[in-house]
């Protein structure tokens, strides 16, 4: 059975901000495991990581927190999916911080960097005895049989076994006769595009060993295609619209068309075969035939090339064509058969490869480097670093990022690259792309004309006096001489006060209360609204105003955010408790899974709440029923479910202790220029929620999908960043 990957992040606690290192450290555990030196990451934890499909960062350009927040409804998708979120500290040179160090490495495009270069190579391949070929074979040419798959690689590969569980239903070619170095070799390749159910096959070729097509079909996919993948695929909706032929009729005629004693042969044949769903116990995988070091693979292209002189996969081309590369990976194992492995290792392949690679980068920098703007210049700026860079390192391992934006997101050459002018065709690409790379990063932006410093400071203030609104109450009407020292007993039951002032303006006195987290204001309103207070019986609201009216509805959002799910918010604690106390007070609760007791962050000192998180959400319901009235050290708890996580807890902090109290008569002016705008943003943010949810609905099961609004930190100020991030299981969600 299939081993799901699972995320396990620790993020409810203090809300601290995550820098871009640790961020760096994750996406590098993601994309490359153990090897390379990639540790768990130390914040978070992936399990079953080598069972990750693929890694997806979404990059939300010169967005902060702050607009997470202030467009916390139109971030439908976002909101209700990714569980796990955390602070992000901002950087002025993002790219370079989420790339890791070294991501400006400078090609050597003089002719004596690229002797040396070369010269290198050649001095390291001249001892044939460590080359991974002439390691695995030995030097002696042996006959085919030699070259075929053990059982033990098979299924370390991936191929499809007989009475394996995965392998259920899946057809034999029967072919089990006893193999021979005389048995025939026959080319397979199969084009696949994207169904509902997954990669399916669409187009299927099989050639003999002289290269002649026996077969090339056309195969109707029994699922809704959700991307043709046309690229690479060559497949089109018009030409499977006329076709009958289904898999079984596939099944069918390989059974026929094979004897039984043959030989298949293809580049990563497992993935055909897989698509295929068929068995066959002989095969030779010239991805594994021509053996590189630590697991890295030659790609079919590049071999082709390299070693027939064959020109395959042309750009010019509209996709792959099945029969021309199973003809190629026929002929490259005949290659090696008939030549041994001395001959093929002599061709000094990684040499190749690292001179052709170089030329591209040197390509690349030309073509380039009039652009001149967005990513391109800050890499281009950093100042080189010793350590290999997040993108050098999947280079080595043979994989080729993706990266999809409007800047120039990448001039080494590392990556394969799109610019595009719109976060539409952004999203097409990515729809194609992103399911054929392994890690890639796509970047979205609300365009230029709203990321100016002056709407930041606009939006910050507005977020600044909503969350202010949010957390104040008032209450009243009270007696002239009521006693202010039981009401704020009494309201600080609910929570911890941050200011508590007497309105004398009306006929009979009222009190205003701003609280320190959201729901102490709400607890308030909704435990003490009608209730006698001082001696009065008085009424709980909250400020009435235009950017309150839809306070109901947010409050009702937030309570119902996945990130919210089974935790829930305790008050009335007495401030001697330690969490020590409190882990024993509530251990009776079941499934009781994180407490995390806020404190002041400048004294240190703990508040009078607490949250606490549970495993199930039916045991934080549970829970609720058993606190409320709660009696504990003579202090009577109230609770009700959470509505901020520990991030917003602690940047609601910020904002009330900060002294940024500077010119309100200014910033009342920058709204004014904000709100011609405002409904256009809204529904460029909404258009781009909805653009992350169609991707996010492409990607494979066991995707790790990380969306950053990286931040903003800049000479006009500096605003946080937000990362949300979570691993797609069967049912589309984002599991923990």
């Amino acid at each position: 059975q299939e081993k799901s990957c699972r995320l396990s992040a620790a993020l409810l606690g203090e809300g601290s901000e995550i820098s871009q290192e640790q961020l760096y450290e994750l996406l590098k555990y993601a994309a490359l495991g153990k090897c390379r030196s990639a540790a768990q990451p130390s914040w978070c934890r992936i399990y079953h990581q080598s069972h990750l499909a693929g890694v997806v960062v979404v990059v939300l350009h010169e967005m902060s927190q702050l607009h997470f927040y202030r467009f916390y409804l139109q971030f439908k998708h976002l909101r209700k999916v990714f569980r796990h979120r955390f602070a992000l500290t901002p950087s002025a040179n993002f790219p370079v911080s989420l790339y890791g160090e070294g991501t400006n490495l400078k090609p050597q495009n003089t002719s004596q960097g690229l002797t040396s270069t070369s010269s290198e190579c050649i001095a390291k391949s001249s001892d044939l005895q460590c080359d991974p070929i002439i390691q695995r074979y030995g030097r002696k040419k042996q006959g085919l049989t030699s070259y075929t798959l053990t059982l033990e690689e098979q299924k370390k590969n991936d191929y499809p076994i007989e009475g394996s569980p995965a392998c259920k239903g899946y057809i034999s070619t029967e072919c089990d006769q006893q193999r021979t170095d005389s048995s025939p070799l026959f080319g397979l390749d199969c084009e696949m595009c994207l169904t509902a159910k997954g990669n399916e096959v669409t187009r299927v070729s099989l050639v003999d060993a002289r290269g002649q097509c026996l077969l090339n079909e056309l195969v109707k996919p029994e699922s809704t295609v959700v991307n043709y993948r046309t690229r690479f695929s060559g497949i089109t909706k018009k030409m499977l619209l006329p076709v009958k032929t289904r898999l079984s009729d596939i099944q069918t005629r390989l059974k026929k068309m094979l004897p039984h004693d043959a030989v298949l042969v293809g580049h990563s044949l497992n993935s055909d075969l897989q698509a295929l769903e068929m068995i066959h116990p002989s095969v030779i995988d010239t991805s594994l035939l021509f053996a590189r070091s630590e697991g890295r693979r030659f790609k079919l292209k590049f071999l082709a090339k390299a070693v027939l002189g064959k020109e395959i996969q042309c750009e010019q081309k509209l996709g792959h064509d099945p029969t021309e590369d199973a003809r190629a990976a026929l002929e490259l194992a005949q290659f090696f058969i008939e030549q041994g492995p001395t001959k093929v290792a002599e061709l000094n392949l990684e040499m190749l490869l690292t001179a052709e690679k170089l030329a591209e980068v040197s390509q690349n920098k030309a073509v380039l480097q009039p652009q001149g703007c967005g990513f391109q210049e800050q890499l281009n700026e950093s100042p080189p670093l010793s350590k290999p860079c997040f993108l050098d390192c999947l280079k080595v391992t043979g994989q080729k990022p993706l990266l999809l934006g409007r800047q120039g997101l990448d001039s080494s050459g590392l990556c394969q690259r799109n610019l595009s002018t719109s976060n539409k065709q952004i999203l097409q690409r990515a729809l194609e792309d992103v399911p054929l790379s392994k890690f890639s990063i796509i970047q979205f932006s609300l365009g230029p004309e709203y990321i100016a410093s002056h709407l930041h400071a606009g939006l910050h203030e507005k977020v600044r006096s909503k969350l202010t609104d949010m957390l104040t109450i008032y209450a009243g009407p009270f007696e002239e001489n009521f006693c202010l020292k039981s009401v704020k007993k009494e309201f600080g039951r609910c929570g911890p006060i941050q200011s508590l002032t007497v309105v004398t303006e009306t006929f009979q006195p009222y009190v205003c209360i701003q609280y320190e987290v959201l729901e102490a204001a709400q607890l308030a309103v909704e435990s003490l609204d009608g209730a006698e207070v001082a001696g009065s019986c008085i009424k709980v609201q909250r400020p009435v105003t235009a950017a309150m009216l839809d306070c109901n509805v947010l409050i009702k959002e937030l309570e119902l955010d996945v990130e919210n799910e089974g935790v829930i918010y305790v008050a009335g604690l007495k401030k001697s408790l330690t969490e020590t106390d409190l882990q024993e007070e509530f251990s009776q609760l079941k499934d009781l899974e994180t407490l995390f007791l806020p404190k002041d962050l400048q004294s240190g000192k703990h508040r009078n709440c607490c949250f606490l998180k549970f495993q199930k959400s039916q045991s934080a319901m549970d829970a609720l029923e058993a606190i409320n009235g709660w009696i504990m050290k003579g202090s009577e708890l109230r609770s009700r479910n959470a509505l901020a996580p520990g991030h917003l807890w602690r940047w609601i902090w910020q904002m009330n202790h900060s002294n940024g109290k500077q010119g309100k008569h200014i910033f009342y002016e920058k709204m004014e220029q904000l709100s011609d705008s405002e409904q256009d943003l809204r529904k460029k943010v909404k258009k781009l929620d909805h653009h992350i949810k169609k991707l996010y609905r492409s990607l494979q099961t066991n995707t790790l999908c990380v969306v950053l609004f990286p931040g903003v930190n800049s000479t006009h100020g500096s605003q946080s960043g937000l990362g949300l991030m979570g691993i797609k299981d069967d049912e589309g969600r984002c599991t923990c």
